[in-house]
């Protein structure tokens, strides 16, 4: 999610299929590439088939870590092929403050609060999503102080801070609970029992399920789909030590790359993916619509609001967490001896 950083091409002609490289586009028709973030590849397998069937438009993408498709953006800036770019903060401001964004105002942006879009309108969150964390039915967990138990020796691991976005979000997470130094202290400790470092959210889900690990970081959206396809493990929030459970909005942000190379269609899909059928279909990805206008139903939303219940949700500064992030991530480092 943000989970892989191993680049994996995919390319949409209606439906997600495998390929190499990012493409050039399908020949004789019009095309729209976007660069995304993993973790809704089956939700965009619909969509997108309904983009082209709207508008005859296909659309290619990009799949990898949040950090990945963001640093991209940034390599390609004199030769952009990315139109439209769907990435987690912090990385979405990140390319957005090297000017790599430009202002687009999907149809619908309106009804994105404030605090979840860019006041130049270079982004918007399009689906909200929360960070979690992932227990097999082995382990019982509910403290962020279980997980220094010496029983999970080898059996935690969450994904790099700085590499993913959702392990950059545990970093932030445990900042607000115990405050700068209290999370490096933390984190130093939980070395002990972490199995090493992972560029993979995604990929510890199979493990936890498995029996491999026992305790691994997440996202709502993520972790429910995921239970729903095959279970094996359970969702929860670490609680401090007043008992309180937090957590805070991780929501996938879209935007127009400056110099796109196929705007008019990127724009399109912006509109496309914000417009009120759309957002109401998110909740079929285990994800939240983004307008507050449009509200999630069936059992997929029950289950979103049944798992943040007597959960607290904040929200970050992200142009401060953007602007501290580079001293954060070497002060983990070598919090963590790496």
């Amino acid at each position: 999610m943000r989970k892989t950083l191993a680049v994996l091409a995919v390319a949409l002609t209606g439906l997600l299929a495998a390929c190499g490289g990012t493409g050039a586009g399908a020949s004789g028709g019009q095309t729209v590439t976007v660069y995304t973030v993993d973790g809704l590849e089956d939700w965009y397998t619909a969509r997108f088939a309904e983009f082209k069937q709207q508008t005859g438009i296909t659309v290619e993408a990009v799949t990898a870590g949040s950090g990945e498709v963001a640093s991209r953006v940034e390599k390609e800036k004199a030769n952009t092929k990315a139109d439209v770019l769907v990435t987690l903060p912090p990385f979405i401001q990140r390319v957005a403050g090297q000017g790599l964004l430009q202002a687009s105002a999907p149809a619908g942006a309106d009804q994105v609060p404030a605090a979840q879009k860019d006041p130049q309108g270079r982004y918007f969150a399009m689906m909200n999503n929360y960070l979690s964390f992932i227990h097999n039915p082995g382990a019982t967990p509910k403290t962020w102080d279980d997980l220094l138990d010496p029983k999970l020796k080898g059996k935690v691991q969450y994904s790099t801070p700085g590499e993913a976005g959702d392990g950059t979000a545990v970093l932030l997470q445990l900042q607000h609970v115990l405050g700068e130094q209290g999370a490096l202290d933390y984190l130093g400790k939980l070395e002990a029992n972490n199995a090493g470092p992972s560029s993979s959210t995604g990929k510890l889900q199979p493990k936890v399920a498995k029996g491999e690990l026992l305790v691994a970081n997440g996202d709502v959206q993520m972790n429910l789909a995921e239970i729903a396809k095959s279970g094996g493990f359970d969702v929860f929030f670490p609680a401090d030590a007043q008992g309180r459970r937090s957590t805070f909005a991780l929501p996938y942000y879209a935007g127009l790359v400056t110099g796109a190379p196929h705007a008019d269609e990127g724009k399109k899909l912006l509109d496309f993916l914000f417009s009120p059928e759309v957002q109401a279909k998110t909740s079929e990805a285990f994800g939240i619509p983004a307008r507050t206008d449009v509200t999630g139903t069936g059992a997929n939303a029950e289950k979103i609001k049944a798992a943040l219940q007597g959960v607290d949700i904040w929200n970050p500064d992200w142009t401060a967490v953007l602007a501290k992030l580079d001293a954060d991530l070497a002060a983990y480092k070598k919090a963590v001896g790496r």
